[in-house]
């Protein structure tokens, strides 16, 4: 069995980064080098101002400070490291293709087929490579053939390690996993390869939180388990649509189900809807995998828990416009968040995006406000969304010019017609809403997209306050 001394990871993004951040930080007898081609995303990691780190992560920075230099390094040298390392961890962007076979569902694998032809290529002596991203079912076949046909006579042992990581609490979920899942192939060498994975995650975990399963059992958990959790989401935010009805309350609600110990509290929170790099792409990709193996009625079962997740994000943003007297046409509509959810600036597939559409289409101006979220990154993430829509350039551009970006919130709201909050950032309940009130038009509108707000207290003020399933 080989003892890992040198490790390489390829994607610097927000599961690369942390994890091997980690890694480096509790194994210091390992070298951990993390390589981009991105320059600036390097550079970012590099910097000695770590408030500039690429990822925002509660933890991470210091992290980074601790590691960084010592057995942490961040490079664009991708053939170097490559060379150098016995373990590679493969954790590039996986995103859900947007042309061809598979259109909106299926897994885009280009960037780790990539990975694989060039560690084939590059590679002179073994190695372990360690699948990091999400990825479907049966891709550790698909980099297995492509490393063995590299020609040199270098072995190749291929391992599933994916990544159960919830943007914001990145750092503690790795120091106290849950669980570690490592899969590889039942032979004496992928068993050994699998040991050599064991042996670096129990630097600092204990056997119990480390389970070993075959390739494909571990590939098919990553995104079962994440599809179990958006269902919950998906299924408390159908329930909250019933209560806004019915006069219910989704919260008591929640609680009252949630304290049944078969079903318990956790991801029962209603809401505008969930976001991020994992949920919706990982469920696309089960239903994409379902309908390949001629499994219709799961595949259907499944992509309602994204149906029902657009549903909500619809609803939200019919709700403001209805209330706001069917039309938000030349008003000002104050977002306060941007990001997916609090403690990350990640805003793949945030709610606020298709927020932000409906609002617009409908004449509106959005103006935003997140503690950890650009302009440019905002105003991209809005083109993106147009321009897979087919937009022309001349659309995307007066359609933008509908987006006002502050790096202020009480700028943002400022004379505004109503506030939706679509992030749950704590910053956003010991805000001055007195303040706020007496600055904005009359009446004055709290769209709660994330149920944290005192109704009773902004109600008191003077505002009209519209929460999730209440």
């Amino acid at each position: 069995m080989k003892k890992i001394k040198n490790i390489c990871c390829l994607g610097a993004g927000y599961v690369g980064g942390p994890t091997m951040s980690v890694i480096a930080l509790k194994s210091p007898d390992i070298k951990v080098t993390v390589v981009d081609l991105n320059k600036e995303r390097i550079a970012a990691w590099n910097d000695e101002d770590l408030d500039k780190l690429p990822v925002y992560e509660p933890g991470l920075a210091e992290v980074v400070a601790e590691a960084r230099g010592r057995n942490l390094f961040f490079s664009t040298d991708v053939d170097g490291a490559i060379e150098a390392a016995d373990m590679i961890f493969i954790a590039v962007n996986t995103p859900t293709k947007t042309y061809g076979e598979g259109k909106g569902m299926a897994a885009d694998l280009k960037f780790v087929e990539l990975c694989a032809r060039q560690i084939a290529e590059v590679a002179t002596s073994d190695k372990i490579i360690v699948e990091k991203s999400t990825l479907p079912v049966r891709t550790a076949e698909t980099l297995q053939t492509i490393l063995d046909s590299n020609g040199k006579g270098v072995h190749f042992e291929v391992l599933s390690n994916p990544e159960f990581l919830a943007e914001g609490t990145a750092i503690d979920d790795l120091f106290y996993a849950d669980r570690v899942l490592i899969g590889g192939q039942q032979t004496p060498s992928g068993q050994a390869a699998i040991q050599s994975l064991v042996d670096v995650y129990s630097n600092w975990l204990s056997p119990k939180q480390i389970l070993t399963t075959n390739v494909w059992s571990s590939e098919l958990s990553k995104l079962t388990a994440n599809a179990f959790l958006a269902q919950r989401i998906s299924s408390i935010n159908a329930l909250s649509a019933l209560c806004e009805a019915t006069e219910a309350d989704v919260d008591e609600v929640a609680k009252a189900i949630g304290t049944d110990s078969r079903i318990g509290p956790k991801f029962l929170k209603a809401s505008v809807g969930f976001g991020g790099s994992c949920f919706q792409k990982d469920i696309l990709n089960l239903v994409y995998l379902c309908r390949h193996f001629n499994l219709p009625e799961v595949a259907n079962y499944w992509e309602q828990v994204i149906i029902m997740n657009d549903y909500q994000k619809y609803r939200f943003a019919k709700k403001i416009i209805t209330t706001l007297f069917n039309t938000v046409n030349g008003k000002k509509i104050a977002f306060l968040g941007w990001a997916f959810k609090k403690d990350t600036n990640d805003t793949r597939e945030s709610a606020a995006i298709y927020v932000a559409e409906h609002l617009i289409e409908d004449g509106a101006e959005v103006h935003v406000y997140d503690p950890k979220v650009s302009e440019s990154k905002i105003k991209a993430d809005m083109r993106y969304l147009w321009e897979l829509k087919g937009l022309t350039e001349e659309k995307i551009k007066h359609k933008l010019a509908q987006i006002f970006v502050y790096t202020s919130p009480m700028e943002a709201v400022h004379k505004a017609h109503a506030v939706a909050l679509l992030t749950e950032w704590d910053e956003f309940i010991g805000y001055d809403w007195n303040a706020i009130y007496t600055n904005m038009y009359k009446p004055a509108f709290v769209f709660d997209g994330r149920n944290i707000l005192d109704i009773k207290k902004l109600t008191a003020i003077g505002f009209q306050v519209k929460g999730i399933g209440k």
